[in-house]
């Protein structure tokens, strides 16, 4: 892909919900980009969004992608419209970045990728955890050895969400998990065996899970957990509230949430913590700076959103039959 050479890479959000005040603040702090408009299913809700940012109100997605002074759209809606807004943002000519879960199976996210490399675009999954620079470190340790050979890795998430917030999302396998499995795939690859289990045990009339768990092994015999929990917080010192660890028989290393948090209310969570904003800023700036200005590629791809999602697969596919799924 050709390097953007014009003064402003131009923005447009499809989906103004939560999470877009989140890229709004990560295109407002990127050099060289600015919001031009968005688009959300509620007009209500879009004329709120787009005086907040500061930029226009487009009267349908189409007319968003049609617009010759965007060069990027920011897929921003549920989960179950990502594959439409995506594909039609692609087919006019737009670089991408969709929020994950990037889509609903591994064909929808095949199609993503192959409308993508149609066109010549770049369409990056929001994988925002692995643009940390602790996650970069990370891999790179890993990468060179200096970690030893890699025993053991854990992806935890325990951050309580009331009944009525997890409403929003389709639960905590395909919603929370997502960020797990990717965060695997671009440590220490994807597993060769995965089993999972699954549990509701807070919330009294919405029927999707609170809590699962997942054990996996690598292909170099390491074993892999991952935990992923709207039940309750870890109040315990050094609490898992996201953690990400790898042990190796040379050294280890951890990621934290409990390093950045503001006392105050986040989006969804009863405080803020300020890392899973950086991660989106890292993310965006990314995207806009390193891919599109100078023609670099993703740290994470659609190739490694299909590998995830077919680990949350193999996950659902384990606690259906409640057996051990070879991938």
């Amino acid at each position: 892909m050709a390097k953007m050479t014009k003064e402003t890479i131009n923005v447009g959000f499809i989906g103004a919900g939560d999470i877009a005040i989140l890229h709004a603040k990560a295109v407002q702090k990127t050099p060289g980009a600015k919001l031009v408009g968005l688009w959300n299913r509620s007009q209500d809700r879009a004329k709120e969004r787009a005086e907040q940012f500061g930029c226009k109100n487009y009267v349908s997605p189409e007319a968003l992608v049609r617009d010759p002074n965007i060069d990027a759209v920011f897929v921003l809606t549920n989960l179950e419209s990502h594959l439409e807004y995506t594909k039609l943002a692609l087919e006019h000519g737009k670089h991408v970045l969709v929020e994950k879960p990037v889509g609903m199976n591994v064909g929808e996210i095949q199609e993503m990728k192959t409308a993508a490399d149609t066109k010549d675009l770049i369409c990056l999954p929001g994988h925002n955890y692995i643009y940390e620079s602790s996650m970069n470190r990370t891999r790179e340790l890993i990468d060179g050895g200096d970690l030893g050979k890699i025993v053991s890795a854990y992806v935890m998430y325990n951050i309580h969400h009331p009944e009525e917030v997890a409403k929003r999302y389709p639960g905590v396998v395909r919603q929370i998990l997502t960020h797990h499995s990717y965060i695997l795939v671009y440590l220490l690859g994807a597993p060769v065996e995965l089993c999972a289990m699954k549990a509701t045990l807070h919330y009294a009339e919405y029927t999707e899970e609170d809590i699962a768990m997942v054990q996996m092994r690598m292909k170099n015999g390491a074993l892999a957990h991952f935990c992923a929990s709207f039940a309750a917080d870890d109040h315990a010192a050094d609490p898992w509230t996201v953690m990400v660890k790898v042990i190796g028989t040379a050294g280890s290393t951890r990621y934290s949430y409990r390093d950045h948090v503001e006392i105050k209310p986040g989006l969804v969570h009863s405080q803020t913590y300020t890392a899973y904003q950086g991660s989106v800023m890292n993310e965006v700036r990314h995207f806009l700076i390193d891919c599109l200005r100078m023609g670099g590629q993703p740290l994470s791809t659609l190739d490694d959103a299909i590998t995830a999602q077919k680990m949350i697969e193999a996950a659902e596919e384990s606690i259906a039959k409640r057996t051990i799924v070879t991938m």
